[in-house]
């Protein structure tokens, strides 16, 4: 439970901050004046005052906020300075303003999952060369080694993990005493070991004991493949929202607390798969705010495409309505998904 909480707070506090900081430099950088950058949220521990700006530590560490001057947010001794508020801006900055927060989630993902790529790496199950030979099983005993490829097995030629495994299963089943003839590829020389893999218990089928090989990628290769697993996500995040819109099948929604439970599993399986968690969480968190949903960052950036489209504004006072609505809205769906959430965790395990 502990853990679940130190990783939700930890992933939260580093996706929501940049989600922020994307609007604050957005912000600076067109010229709009900023109130204040928060470090989460509640009652304020320390703040530092800076080029008439407010830098914030506050209480509770989830999250953070960027308050910028002309949006009705102004506290009793802070002033707007005449041009500088998001209000009175131009259509395009008020635009790049509200996308960038999505935006950074996004380049998050991206420089995460591409850092995973180069420093960490992947398991390779395009090739079947072996990584980790397992204690007291057959592999061990018959000398195999890691490094080892493996191109055959009883003469048929393999290449791919998923392959080999599958053949090494069937052949060893068929087989009245479980033998196997592997010819493997070392040090480019190749060996022909014959070696018996029983029927294991523990697993429940024939185990050779080995597991892939892990590979890491070039640091341009981690960016290509990184900004192609972008995509992939992205197109697949898509597909799984009209899915639900058109109720072609039913999608499994996580809430707050659904989260936090990942987070804890994630944060358990090692540094490396907790930075890959944080990585699809603010990839998810960038695109969920692009929708066209009032209160959300889409909706605002919806209503200043109708401005520039139309060329006329819509009355403060109707679009400030909308989007308390659309909070509402969304306040009530996360409560409803965090009652299933703590439903499934408690009642369906």
């Amino acid at each position: 439970m502990l853990t679940a909480l130190i990783g939700f707070v930890i992933l939260i506090f580093i996706c929501v901050t940049v989600h922020e900081y994307g609007h604050y430099i957005t912000a600076k950088l067109l010229g709009v004046q900023v109130h204040e950058f928060a470090f989460g949220m509640g009652p304020v521990i320390k703040q530092v005052k800076k080029n008439n700006m407010l830098w914030s530590w506050r209480l509770i560490p989830i999250g953070g906020f960027c308050r910028l001057a002309g949006m009705d947010e102004e506290e009793d001794d802070e002033e707007v300075i005449p041009g500088m508020g998001f209000n009175e801006q131009p259509a395009w900055k008020r635009f790049f303003i509200l996308l960038n927060g999505a935006l950074f989630n996004i380049i998050l993902a991206l420089i995460l999952s591409t850092m995973f790529l180069w420093l960490n790496g992947v398991i390779d199950t395009e090739h079947a060369v072996i990584g980790e030979v397992l204690p007291d099983l057959p592999a061990m005993k018959a000398g195999i080694k890691t490094g080892d490829e493996i191109l055959s097995v009883n003469n048929m030629k393999v290449t791919k993990w998923r392959e080999m495994s599958d053949k090494i299963k069937s052949e060893s089943i068929d087989s009245e005493n479980h033998s196997v003839t592997l010819e493997i590829l070392r040090d480019g020389k190749i060996l022909t070991l014959d070696l018996v893999i029983p029927f294991n218990e523990e697993y429940g089928r024939p185990m050779l004991g080995v597991t892939p090989a892990n590979v890491r990628y070039g640091f341009l290769r981690a960016c290509k493949s990184s900004a192609g697993f972008i995509y992939r996500v992205t197109a697949l995040s898509l597909r799984g929202i009209a899915d639900l819109v058109l109720r072609k099948q039913e999608i499994e929604v996580t809430g707050p607390v659904g989260i936090a439970s990942m987070s804890g599993q994630a944060i358990r399986s090692g540094f490396w798969g907790f930075i890959m968690f944080i990585a699809i969480v603010s990839l998810n968190l960038g695109i969920f705010n692009l929708f066209p949903i009032p209160a959300l960052d889409g909706g605002r950036i919806l209503f200043v495409l109708l401005e520039i489209i139309l060329r006329r504004r819509l009355p403060e006072r109707v679009e400030n309505w909308i989007h308390t609505a659309g909070f509402v809205f969304l306040i009530t769906l996360i409560i409803l998904i965090t009652f299933h959430d703590i439903y499934n965790i408690f009642f369906t395990h």
